[in-house]
């Protein structure tokens, strides 16, 4: 570039300099511009608040969750406002990364979430799922929730611990603390969990530090919610759901449930609760206070997930927990998690055994003092041959009662040939009344008891009852194989044929051969019965039919009940048969005659029971009488 052209561009330079100078606002135009800039800004200010402060009212009234403020459709500031406006001392816990910690021994492994500070899934290692390898998950994130209900600021906000991310501290192979801090330094709330070494407790506590400036100063009590679904452990979802429910300790009752049958929500207002039981077909998740649980506002529920496939029943519990406003308080309980096994439970005390169900009243002794204890002395042998031997210890127990059965069966055998000759003397129109005088003044020469032979067997009732109850409930025949059947207690299966009309309602859709066998033998075992009897069936036809009926009624219950127990009742049945045949070679016929005749030479004085049965058929031939002299 040459010295003419540098001169050229510096003066237009330095017009330019010059007409933007003669051009330009002079200092009070600047100064009324700038004033001009603010005021815009002071106005757009205002007009943003005033969008978040309607932002806000619109969705405050609605908001009860930190995820409903994670979704509206507004902007992050938005939100933030939101957040701090709806949760105050609690908003740096709104938002976080969920972390699950574990911590296991030799019997559990559970796993806590960092969100909402709670255990979410637990593992029992010693067990596993039907058809599945170990270990058996107890319940998982998708099926429970728990959390504390805080009432804050004088119950101007209320606040779900499980909305807000938890801070895992102290962590040990055994144990940890989740910690939820608040925005005031020095308060938070402790969710801690310790485990022992080979137990099924999970020791907890809440531990509330600093928290007295927080919690509503007119508040006593804290509520804690406590959900879950019951996942399906067994083959067979129907007897799961039969069996699944909820038990309860109060502190001044014994332990109680609602019905497994039922869907009920139940209040449990009228005395404070020691423990809450979610008790599944074999195993439960129950939560234990140290003190106790407050009755006011206290309640459990079921209700059934029957369109569900894996899911067996829905429980819930909401529970009282006191609260002293103290600047560092701590509320103590614990969680069963593990199987229903009686000694198991009674070692931890609380009657936490009542869970199994061991059947009514006295009948449950038999299987506390009797089944139980052999079951666990024997669990070394195949469940099939601890059944047996139990079935042989009960036929042993029961043999005088047997024998007594036998005798008089046989008296009345023996005795056929006269109560023949009385019945030829009566028509079907005679006075059935002088008939069964004329019977019992028999009985009572011969020196035989009719009843005799019924009774021994209603004493055997209650130990049918107990083992009902029990043996399907058992844990010790879980998955324990004998012979064909790969579960001793649930139902053994060899033809499944589906599902056909009437037959699948009433009997089912496969064939228990266990049930099979006992139906078999209690037909033959009804034979025999009455063939050791014949002259009450002719009394008493409609009670012979009713005989066979009741193993038909029978089959149709054992075809899905626990096969365990059909191998018992086929095993009690085969035991009587061979018992029966070597009575008959003790119990002479012509001995019994012998004794018969003797009997009915010596005079017999009427017992009471004659005495009262004579008395009234006498006064029904008085009124007999009188009824025909009006006619």
């Amino acid at each position: 570039m040459d010295k003419k052209s540098l001169i050229g561009l510096g003066l237009i330079a330095v017009i330019l300099g010059v007409w933007i100078w003669l051009s330009g606002p002079t200092k009070e135009q600047i100064a009324q511009q700038k004033r001009i800039k603010d005021s815009i800004e002071v106005v757009n200010q205002k007009a943003l608040q005033e969008e978040l402060k309607k932002e806000a009212q619109k969705v405050t009234a609605k908001i009860d969750t930190v995820s409903q403020i994670q979704t509206l459709a507004v902007n992050d500031s938005t939100k933030q406002a939101l957040t701090k406006q709806n949760f105050l001392d609690f908003s740096g816990a709104v938002s976080g990364v969920e972390k699950v910690v574990t911590i296991e021994n030799e019997k559990l492994k559970v796993y806590i979430s960092s969100k909402g500070g709670y255990i979410v899934k637990t593992e029992l290692k010693e067990y596993a799922r039907s058809g599945n390898a170990k270990p058996l998950v107890l319940f998982d994130k998708d099926s429970t929730e728990f959390a504390l209900i805080l009432s804050a600021y004088n119950k101007s906000k209320v606040f779900n611990t499980s909305d807000f991310y938890f801070t895992p501290v102290n962590i040990t192979k055994s144990g940890l603390t989740m910690r939820l801090m608040t925005e005031k330094e020095g308060s938070y709330i402790d969710f801690n969990y310790t485990l022992k070494p080979n137990d099924y407790m999970v020791y907890s506590d809440f531990n509330f530090v600093g928290m007295q400036n927080i919690i509503s100063s007119n508040v006593d009590e804290m509520q804690l919610n406590w959900k879950m679904l019951y996942p399906s452990q067994e083959k067979y979802i129907v007897k799961e759901r039969q069996a699944a429910t909820i038990y309860y300790k109060q502190l001044e009752n014994k332990p109680d449930y609602i019905n497994p049958m039922k869907e009920e929500l139940k209040e449990l207002n009228d005395a404070d609760i020691k423990w809450i039981g979610f008790k599944q077909q074999f195993f439960n998740a129950t939560i234990i206070a140290n003190t106790k649980f407050e009755k006011g506002g206290s309640l459990i529920e079921t209700s059934n997930r029957s369109a569900a496939s894996d899911v067996v029943k829905a429980a819930r519990t909401e529970l009282g927990i006191k609260y002293n406003h103290l600047p560092n308080e701590k509320f103590e309980f614990k969680f069963y998690f593990g199987p229903n096994h009686y000694n198991t439970l009674k070692a931890y005390g609380d009657e936490l055994e009542d869970i199994i169900p061991t059947g009514w009243s006295i009948f449950s002794y038999i299987n506390r003092w009797l089944v139980i204890p052999l079951f666990n002395g024997l669990s070394g042998l195949n469940m099939g041959i601890v059944i047996l031997i139990l079935t042989i210890i009960v036929k042993i127990v029961l043999f005088p009662i047997g024998y007594k059965t036998y005798l008089s069966g046989a008296r009345m055998r023996v005795l056929k040939p006269e109560i023949d000759e009385l019945n030829s003397k009566f028509d079907k129109n005679a006075d059935p009344m002088k008939k069964q005088q004329e019977q019992m003044a028999l009985y009572r020469r011969a020196g035989v008891n009719p009843l005799s032979g019924c009774l021994p067997m209603l004493l055997q009732f209650p130990i049918l009852i107990a083992l009902f109850a029990f043996i399907p409930a058992a844990i010790e025949l879980r998955q324990k194989g004998f012979l064909w059947a790969d579960d001793l207690s649930t139902y053994d299966s060899i033809w499944t044929f589906g599902k056909v009309p009437f037959i699948s309602w009433a009997y089912g859709d496969h064939v228990s051969l266990f049930a099979a066998l006992m139906f078999v033998s209690t037909l033959i075992y009804t034979y025999m019965n009455s063939n050791l009897m014949p002259q009450q069936n002719n009394q008493m036809p409609g009670m012979k039919f009713m005989m066979y009926f009741m193993p038909v009624i029978f089959l149709a219950v054992m075809n899905e009940y626990a096969a365990g127990l059909s191998w018992y009742y086929f095993l009690a049945n085969m035991m009587t048969f061979l018992q029966n045949y070597g009575l008959k070679f003790i119990i002479k016929d012509e001995k019994i005659r012998a004794e018969i005749d003797e009997n009915m030479k010596k005079p017999k004085k009427k017992g009471g029971f004659a005495a009262r049965l004579e008395e009234m058929a006498k006064q029904r031939q008085a009124e007999m009488n009188k009824a025909r002299s009006k006619k």
